[in-house]
């Protein structure tokens, strides 16, 4: 006698009534490298949000019993679509790392020639009140130059790299086909 092991992956459920409506109808290419619809991906990743966020998830498709698909081209399309979404966020965190990187040289040099100006405002217009608020206006200035990077490499890439993480995990899931 064989026991099933308790499956601990998260599951999300999908019932079709027709498997045309799980692909992109503008999409010419076969089934395996076609792309999901918008509708079937926004109601996988939706779900997929909801689940914990470790662990395997696997897809319980419930399709009708006169369907007739290949199971495993259907598993195919489900990971090569959600590892191009992979890569595509992985394009995205470069992009927004290679905008942090310009940011961050356009805002030091600000900084600097900030910093440098303030100084050359306190020795050209003395020590008084005047000099003291420009040289100060133009720190904050310096300072409020740097926020982009700074919001960019402390925290602007985390909820991509969560997605990117959780289309990998979507890209990995086993799918289990039920016909009804």
């Amino acid at each position: 006698m064989t026991t099933n092991p308790v499956s601990t992956d998260a599951l999300i459920e999908l019932r079709i009534e027709n498997i045309a409506l799980l692909f992109d109808p503008l999409d010419p290419f076969p089934t395996p490298t076609r792309d999901l619809s918008k509708s079937a991906e926004d109601f996988i990743v939706e779900w997929a949000r909801e689940l914990p966020r470790r662990g395997p998830i696997r897809l319980i498709l419930h399709i009708p019993s006169s369907a007739q698909q290949d199971v495993s081209q259907l598993r195919a399309a489900f990971s090569n679509h959600f590892r191009q979404r992979a890569r595509g966020v992985k394009g995205d965190i470069s992009e927004l790392f290679g905008v942090g990187r310009t940011s961050l040289v356009i805002g030091l040099t600000t900084l600097i020639a900030c910093v440098l100006g303030g100084q050359a405002a306190v020795m050209l217009l003395g020590a008084g009140s005047a000099a003291r608020v420009l040289s100060e206006g133009l720190i904050i200035i310096g300072w409020v130059a740097n926020w982009r990077p700074l919001e960019i490499f402390l925290y602007g890439w985390w909820p991509l790299a969560r997605r990117r993480k959780l289309y990998q995990r979507l890209a990995d899931m086993p799918i289990d086909v039920v016909t009804a």
